[in-house]
């Protein structure tokens, strides 16, 4: 059992509220995921020719004391890309001129040690082990600004309690999911996947899932036919809640087990497992609300 939230504010002027609404949320599914928690947060994008790569030393020795700016120096002696870097605790977030993949395979040549969470133009990604109100406050996730999110609270059932073990997964650029359930056929998938070139991180059985649709979105499938083809691949039972810089995205397996619940004004299109983390937001008594139907793709245009 896990809980999910996904919140997309339809308003610019609202971007700033976006980790204020947020907290709340994934707060609230607590109870359904004391095991780690994180989310991916999309913004504006930066230009064509720069990438984001969000990075985390909690598996270092150094953790939280990781020597980030000896890093940030040796990676600009090595590589022409002009990096900077914003830190929060034992992650960070490098921001790179030129394509992601040179960077991501310096960084674990430097340090195979270190956890490569995300790349992309948009997206930022944090997740951590502990209770849902201890990763928020660790990553300030109160202070964020975008226009939308993904996260997630996990009860671990079949794979370890480890940072790289929650979710969001990312694969990729610009691309996140985060599940609700189990998927009965992921050794199958990779096992499909792997000789085509694709590297698994984990054994988590989300990752599969993740990696499945970012293949079919690379293959030029757009959004709603990689789903459709995820419906026709994936086994099991599961609620994903996808993100990628221009949309959010809900489906739940054919016989919708795992529990989801949307609600909509002029003003945000909130999701979560349980209404409950969705009673603060703003002007929520006068918003529609229902469950979605089971093996239907929901689509929202950040």
């Amino acid at each position: 059992m896990c809980g999910i939230v996904g919140l997309l504010l339809k308003k610019p002027a609202l971007h700033g509220q976006l980790g204020e609404l947020m907290v709340p949320m994934l707060i609230g599914m607590t109870e359904r995921g004391p095991d780690s928690a994180g989310l991916a947060v999309f913004g504006a994008p930066l230009a064509e020719g720069q990438r984001k790569i969000s990075v985390y030393s909690g598996l270092t020795a150094a953790g939280a004391d990781y020597p980030w700016a000896a890093l940030l120096a040796a990676l600009n002696e090595a590589l022409p890309v002009q990096a900077t870097m914003q830190l929060k605790g034992n992650h960070a977030v490098l921001t790179v001129n030129g394509p992601a993949a040179p960077v991501q395979a310096w960084l674990k040549a430097h340090d195979p040690k270190l956890h490569l969470l995300s790349a992309g133009r948009g997206i930022e990604l944090y997740k951590d082990i502990g209770t849902p109100a201890e990763v928020a406050a660790r990553y300030g996730f109160g202070q964020l600004r975008g226009s939308h999110l993904v996260g997630h609270t996990r009860m671990a059932t079949e794979s370890a309690v480890t940072p790289d073990r929650a979710h969001p997964f990312t694969a990729g650029e610009d691309f996140c999911l985060v599940h609700n359930g189990s998927l009965s056929n992921p050794n199958g998938i990779r096992r499909m996947l792997e000789p085509r070139g694709i590297r698994f991180e984990t054994d988590n059985d989300t990752e599969a899932a993740c990696r499945f649709l970012e293949w079919r979105l690379r293959e030029g499938d757009t959004l709603h036919a990689a789903l459709q083809k995820g419906f026709e691949a994936l086994d099991g039972f599961f609620t994903f809640l996808m993100g990628t810089p221009t949309e959010l995205a809900l489906i739940r397996d054919p016989f919708a087990c795992k529990p989801a619940v949307v609600a909509e004004t002029d003003d945000y299109v909130a999701i979560a497992s349980e209404f409950r983390s969705l009673a603060h937001l703003p002007d929520i008594q006068h918003a529609t609300v229902f469950e979605p139907a089971p093996e239907e793709m929901y689509v929202w245009k950040a």
